[in-house]
């Protein structure tokens, strides 16, 4: 019985697309030709090799391999029991599935708390885990680990806004950002990070108005979840713009662009009463050996 399936069919990338991308890998500087031309890219989150062939053959710029897989994966109410070993084990396994798109692995918490062990851990995402970059939340205070980083030859991607892993310290997963204080807290640690040497930064659950002062004022990429339309990019959570979750609770900002949960819940409810009533397997489903009668059909 072979292993192979049909290759999954691919969608042209838009017209003007930045650079060599549409026929090769999504690099750094095409993101940063992107933002330069007033080109939108599109970014998810992934943690499978499957979602990853479909994610590619859709285009879809860049894939996170986001620490999220704690809540949506492995059912946590927090991001922060996710390991270094639990990202490496699923940035590999989307590796394995992409071909175009641009990789990022999210470092958990307490994983780059210095440079050195920031370090040895992005250094594992590159080289077990196959990544292209690696994204830190933070912003001024993880400035000096994101130089060091970049000076190792280790492209990181910022993030700061709502940042999940400190969601204790915040209080909850509120909105960030909001009065003139935290504006020019965010502000600064936007530069901070695009100083330090970041490629791009994500921009999560924060003002619209504030998202595109960020995004005007930077030289790199914005890359908003929560943060209007006037970012450069924007991600959200594979399972969730797919309604892999319909019961669950999801944010303000995220849509979803398909009702997939309830789909695959008819279609197991459909499996459960075809076998019970053995339906399944039908005869197409078998194999026979010509050399045996064939047995007899149920209750015969």
């Amino acid at each position: 019985m072979s292993n192979t399936s049909p290759p999954t069919p691919s969608v042209p990338r838009p017209s003007g697309y930045a650079s060599d991308a549409p026929t090769g890998r999504v690099r750094v500087h095409h993101l940063r030709e992107m933002k330069e031309k007033g080109l939108r890219f599109s970014a998810v989150t992934c943690y499978d090799a499957t979602f990853a062939r479909l994610v590619d053959a859709a285009r879809i710029e860049v894939v996170l391999v986001g620490d999220s897989l704690g809540n949506v994966i492995q059912g946590q109410e927090t991001t922060l029991p996710v390991t270094v070993d639990h990202i490496v084990y699923h940035t590999a396994a989307v590796a394995r599935g992409l071909r175009h798109g641009h990789l990022v692995a999210d470092m958990p918490f307490m994983s780059y708390r210095n440079a050195d062990v920031a370090l040895h851990n992005a250094g594992r995402m590159l080289a077990e885990g196959s990544a292209h970059a690696v994204k830190l939340e933070g912003g001024a205070e993880v400035a000096d680990i994101v130089r060091q980083l970049v000076q190792a030859g280790i492209p990181v991607m910022g993030h700061i806004g709502l940042t999940p892993q400190s969601v204790h310290a915040m209080g909850g997963h509120k909105v960030q950002g909001r009065g003139m204080t935290a504006r020019k807290r965010l502000v600064a640690d936007a530069l901070a990070l695009e100083a330090a040497g970041c490629y791009a930064i994500v921009l999560e659950a924060i003002p619209a108005e504030l998202a595109s002062e960020v995004t005007q004022l930077l030289k790199i990429p914005t890359i908003g979840i929560g943060a209007g339309a006037q970012c450069d990019g924007q991600i959200l959570v594979i399972y969730d713009l797919l309604g892999l979750d319909p019961h669950g609770h999801k944010p303000k900002f995220v849509k979803k662009f398909a009702n997939l949960g309830e789909q695959v819940l008819a279609a197991l409810t459909q499996y459960r009463d075809d076998v019970s009533t053995s339906t399944f397997p039908g005869p197409e489903h078998v194999y026979h050996d010509p050399s045996v009668a064939p047995p007899s059909a149920p209750g015969a």
